[in-house]
C-alpha cells in the first residue's frame, strides 16, 4: 500500500480514487457488508462525482454492532488495566503519524478540504491518541474525610456501551475525540460516521485492531442519519451517546435518547462572534478572521462567522478583509487551491439560499454571493468567499447558522455595544476577541456567553482544553480531561471501621 504523500496525490489526481478504501461496516473486529446488502456512493465534493461505495447500514446493522460491543464490555477488554489500555492507544497514535499522508489524502477526496487543512486534522488525531493514551491510569476518584469510623471514596468506571455520531465537516478528528477518550475510559463504542464521509473513520478502526485492540470494541456502522443514525440513538443497548451536528437533528437525538434515559453529550451548531476592536494589531486580525470563517470553505461549527468590528477602524478592515477574501482562489483540495468546496448539493444549495435572501431583503454584498460554476473549477461543488453586511441583530445573517465561506458583519461604536452584539444570538459554542487591551479581553471573556473564547488568536488551544457549547449550541464536553470523564460514570462507597 502506497504511503508515500506525493504517490498518493498522483494516485487520486489521476484515477479519482484510491485502491483499497474499506467498503464495509467494522463489525466485531471485521469488514462486513450490510444485512440488506445495499451499499451507497460516496462523492469527491471537489469534482462533483463518486470516486468509491461503501455498505449502507441499518437498524439490522446497528444491532448487530451494539450486540459485538455489549459483549467486548465484558470480555478481555473489561479486564485490562488503564495502562494497558493507553499503551495500545498510543501504539495507535504512532501508526496513524505512519499512515498519516494516506489518511490526509482520503480525508480530502471525501470531505473536500484542502490537503493541507487535512494534514492538520491528521496531526491532531495523532496527538489526541498520545493525549488519551496518558490519561489512561491517571483517571482516578478522591477520598473524602467522612471522620474516625468510616473511609469514603469516589470511582471512576466506564460508562458502558458509547454511541457516537459524527458529522462530515470534521470526519476523522470528531471521531478520534470521541473514540480515544472512550477507550481510554474502558468503555466499547458503535459509532456511525456521516454518510457523506464515511472511509477515514473505517480506517481508524482497522488501525485501531491492528495497535491490539480486541475484537467488538469499536465497531463502525456506516449509512444514512435516518437507516442507521436514527436506529443507533434509539436502541435500548446504548449507555451513552455523543452526537455531533444540527440543532435540529440534535433536538430528535435528544427526544429518542429520553426514551431510555441515555446520557447525551450534543456538540451543535454555532454563529460565533469574532469582535474586533479599534487598538488591535490589525495585520494579526486580518489573518485571523480569514482563516476564522474562509478554513473548510467555513463548514465549521465554531467558525467566526460574525464579525463585530468598533466604527473607528471598519473601514480599513473590511478594505482589507475584501481583498483577502478575493484572492483566494477555489480548487480541489489535492490542488494549491485557496478555498475547497462546499460538501454537498444540497449544502450549497443552504448556503447560496441564505445569500440570496439576504440580498432581496436589500443587504449589502462586499464581495463573493455567488456559486462558483462548475466549468470553472473542475465541475465541483464550491462558493464564492463572500462578505456581506448586516442590518441590525435581528437581521436572518446574524441569527441564522449558515456554514459556509460567508462573513456577517456588524459595526458598533464601542465595547459595550461589542459585548451586546455578541450575545444577541441563540448559539454559544465560541467567542474571539483582537484588542491590544488585555483588561478588556478578559471583561469580554467574562461577559460573553461561549464554551470557548480566543483572545488575539482563533482556533487555538488543541486536545487539552474542553470543547462544547451553551444553550443551542448544546451541552456537554468533548477534548481535555472533561471529555474523558464524559465517558464515565461516578460511583460512591463508604465503608464503616
Amino acid at each position: 500500500m502506497i504511503v508515500d504523500r506525493a504517490e498518493l496525490v498522483a494516485e487520486a489526481i489521476r484515477s479519482g480514487t484510491l485502491a483499497g478504501l474499506p467498503g464495509g461496516h467494522f463489525i466485531d473486529g471485521r469488514f462486513v457488508e450490510s444485512v440488506s446488502g445495499r451499499r451507497m456512493e460516496s462523492f469527491d465534493p471537489g469534482r462533483g462525482k463518486a470516486f468509491a461505495t461503501v455498505a449502507a447500514g441499518d437498524g439490522a446493522d446497528i444491532d448487530r454492532a451494539v450486540a459485538a460491543a455489549r459483549a467486548a464490555l465484558s470480555g478481555p477488554w473489561s479486564r485490562l488495566s488503564p495502562a494497558a489500555r493507553g499503551e495500545i492507544l498510543m501504539r495507535a497514535s504512532r501508526l496513524i503519524a505512519e499512515r498519516a499522508a494516506r489518511f490526509a489524502v482520503v480525508e480530502t477526496l471525501d470531505s473536500g478540504k484542502r490537503l493541507a487543512e487535512a494534514e492538520g486534522d491528521v496531526g491532531g488525531v495523532v496527538k489526541a491518541f498520545a493525549y488519551y493514551a496518558g490519561a489512561a491510569d491517571k483517571l482516578h476518584g478522591d477520598s473524602m474525610p467522612l471522620g474516625p469510623d468510616h473511609v469514603g471514596l469516589t470511582i471512576e468506571e466506564p460508562v458502558g456501551v458509547a454511541a457516537q455520531v459524527v458529522p462530515w465537516n470534521y470526519p476523522l478528528s470528531t471521531a478520534a475525540r470521541g473514540i480515544a477518550p472512550a477507550l481510554a475510559a474502558g468503555c466499547t463504542l458503535v459509532v456511525k460516521p456521516a454518510e457523506q464521509t464515511p472511509f477515514t473513520t473505517l480506517m481508524l478502526a482497522e488501525l485501531l485492531d491492528e495497535a491490539g485492540l480486541p475484537a467488538g470494541v469499536l465497531n463502525v456502522v456506516a449509512g444514512t442519519g435516518t437507516d442507521a443514525g436514527a436506529a443507533l440513538v434509539a436502541h435500548p443497548g446504548i449507555d451513552h451517546i455523543t452526537f455531533t451536528g444540527s440543532v435540529a437533528t440534535g433536538q430528535r437525538v435528544m427526544r429518542a435518547a429520553a426514551e431510555h434515559v441515555t446520557r447525551l453529550v450534543l456538540e451543535l451548531g454555532g454563529k460565533s462572534p469574532l469582535v474586533v476592536l479599534a487598538d488591535c494589531d490589525l495585520d494579526a486580525a486580518v489573518a485571523g478572521i480569514m482563516e476564522a470563517i474562509f478554513e473548510n470553505a467555513g463548514q465549521i461549527c465554531s467558525a467566526g462567522s460574525r464579525l463585530i468590528v468598533e466604527e473607528a477602524i471598519a473601514a480599513p478592515l473590511l478594505e482589507r478583509l475584501v481583498a483577502s477574501a478575493q484572492a483566494l482562489r477555489p480548487g480541489h483540495g489535492l490542488g494549491d487551491a485557496g478555498i475547497g468546496p462546499i460538501n454537498s448539493p444540497a449544502q450549497l444549495a443552504r448556503v447560496a439560499g441564505h445569500v440570496d435572501r439576504a440580498r432581496a431583503a436589500g443587504n449589502r454584498i462586499l464581495t463573493g454571493g455567488a456559486i462558483v460554476p462548475p466549468e470553472e473549477c473542475g465541475g465541483g461543488w464550491f462558493y464564492q468567499p463572500t462578505i456581506v453586511l448586516a442590518d441590525g441583530p435581528d437581521d436572518p445573517l446574524v441569527q441564522e447558522e449558515i456554514f459556509g465561506p460567508v462573513l456577517t458583519v456588524q459595526v458598533i461604536p464601542d465595547f459595550e455595544a461589542a459585548i451586546a452584539a455578541a450575545n444577541a444570538t441563540s448559539y454559544a459554542l465560541v467567542a474571539g476577541i483582537y484588542t491590544r487591551d488585555h483588561a478588556r479581553a478578559w471583561r469580554y471573556a467574562r461577559a460573553v456567553d461561549a464554551g470557548q473564547v480566543y483572545i488575539n488568536e482563533f482556533f487555538a488551544g488543541g486536545i487539552a482544553m474542553p470543547f462544547g457549547g451553551n444553550r443551542k449550541s448544546g451541552f456537554g464536553r468533548a477534548k481535555g480531561m472533561a471529555g474523558l470523564r464524559s465517558y464515565c460514570k461516578l460511583k460512591s462507597v463508604v465503608a464503616r471501621i
